[in-house]
């Protein structure tokens, strides 16, 4: 019998278009100056690297986007974002959230992480991504004479949210039970 849930731990696709109302909010936000993954028809910056250029063996600079290869090759872009905010640059990037892997806690634990609600539909695709999707953002580090780590521990939502009173299940009156 067929593993039918192999599709959602594979590699099959690794290319994944980057939804236009994401980029255009994030885009709104940081003002993205070079698309570090991209091919001359996806790319979401005036400066892009492609396929040809190896992103990879570039150096990036200033504000950068990055939507990679959700394959095997991952774990490099992902350092290579992690590495570069370390010499000056803030890279926001696109990846599936898989928290399970070595590539996510050696380095986007060390990022802002903001986890998808729901899950994406990628490009001109009808239906969602089989996997759950976050926004990494990898920025330079402080300058300072102190040394700390900076943990986000809040949750910031976008849109309103509505939360229901606490209501206790059960109630129970001991004057009642004696």
């Amino acid at each position: 019998m067929p593993n039918t849930l192999q599709v959602h731990f594979s590699s099959q696709i690794v290319e994944w278009a980057t939804p236009p109302e994401l980029f255009a909010d994030l885009h709104a936000e940081f003002g993205f100056e070079t698309d570090v993954c991209a091919t001359p028809v996806n790319a979401k910056c005036a400066t892009f690297f492609t396929v040809e250029d190896d992103g990879l063996k570039q150096k990036w600079t200033g504000v950068c986007w990055m939507n990679p290869p959700y394959g095997q090759q991952i774990k490099h872009w992902v350092r290579k974002a992690f590495e570069s905010a370390q010499q000056g640059a803030t890279v926001v990037c696109l990846v599936p959230a898989r928290t399970d892997t070595q590539w996510w806690n050696r380095y986007c634990v060390h990022g802002e992480v903001r986890f998808i609600e729901g899950r994406l539909k990628f490009g001109d695709g009808t239906k969602p991504a089989p996997f759950p999707s976050a926004i990494i953002v990898f920025r330079p580090p402080v300058k300072s004479r102190f040394r700390w780590t900076t943990m986000v521990a809040t949750a910031r939502p976008t849109c309103p949210v509505s939360v229901e009173p606490y209501v206790p299940v059960l109630k129970i009156d001991l004057e009642e039970n004696q």
